[in-house]
């Protein structure tokens, strides 16, 4: 099989040309093994470019490092914009791709300097739609209570098609993120499980971001989870609506339009190289 391996502030993927089929060429299982960086390729998830519809250019699969399937991913939908004009052998700014996701259409375009802005789509905000039983299913989830070990955490929970649990912090770096992400990742209020993101005011207009990813644990950087952070952050008051998210991995440009409610997000997509690996089907 072959393959292309992408980043995207460090959030690593294995790219696969699936055009030909709309099923998936490899099973959650397989995922797990190729991401493995010791005995596989490594990475935080494979993603597959399957063929669109009458309303989509592409359709995008994906399978995280620990199998699951998430419905989203942004920093993944960069880099996968990135692979299709790799095959597709253009590369022109302002090319952009409708492609469906579990989350919805998603329409990223090429910008210069290898970046890629990403209309993302409307954030999502009541208990239900996150989903979440920390409050009632038709309220929004802001500054609740959230009871991690003996500690209470003010939370506020945001979906772009997949959940976020977004929590702010004094400082970022002092968080133990190995062993507080997945208490609330696996939190009984958290039905599908959540992302959670750790945020530090630098500005108003600057956050500094550490992620636990549903799936993958901790990764260098998230983009739906900077997009769910800058909606926190407006609705607590903590930050503006055009943010720069700074993350391990670098940084992301995130605006939440007041224009039309929608979060824009634009950041880098790189290749890091291309191989092909024996799969036992």
């Amino acid at each position: 099989m072959e393959f292309t391996k992408y980043q995207g502030l460090g959030n690593d993927f294995i790219l696969v040309d699936n055009r030909h089929s709309s099923t998936p060429l490899l099973s959650p299982e397989d995922a797990v093994k190729l991401c493995d960086r010791h005995f596989g390729i490594g990475g935080d998830g494979i993603i597959f470019a399957l063929p669109g519809d009458k309303n989509n250019d592409y359709t995008m699969r994906i399978f995280n490092s620990d199998g699951s399937e998430p419905q989203m991913c942004g920093n993944g939908i960069r880099c996968l914009a990135r692979f299709l004009a790799d095959l597709e052998g253009t590369d022109t700014i302002g090319k952009s791709y409708r492609i469906q996701t579990l989350a919805g259409t998603i329409i990223p375009r090429l910008e210069e300097q290898g970046q890629v802005k990403v209309d993302m789509g409307t954030p999502f905000l009541l208990a239900k739609e996150i989903p979440t039983t920390l409050t009632k299913a038709e309220e929004k989830v802001i500054n609740q209570s959230l009871e991690i070990g003996d500690q209470s955490w003010s939370v506020t929970c945001v979906s772009m098609g997949n959940p976020h649990c977004i929590t702010f912090v004094e400082d970022v770096d002092k968080i133990p993120l190995e062993t507080l992400g997945p208490k609330f990742e696996h939190h009984g209020v958290f039905p599908e499980r959540t992302n959670t993101e750790f945020i530090e005011v630098v500005r108003p207009d600057y956050l500094k971001m550490r992620v636990w990813e549903r799936g993958a644990g901790i990764t260098l950087a998230c983009g739906t989870g900077a997009c769910a952070s800058v909606v926190a952050g407006v609705l607590t008051g903590n930050c503006d609506r055009f943010c720069t998210v700074e993350l391990p991995g670098g940084c992301l440009t995130i605006e939440w339009s007041e224009t039309d409610n929608r979060l824009y997000m634009t950041g880098p997509a790189e290749v890091v190289f291309k191989g092909t690996i024996g799969v036992v089907n």
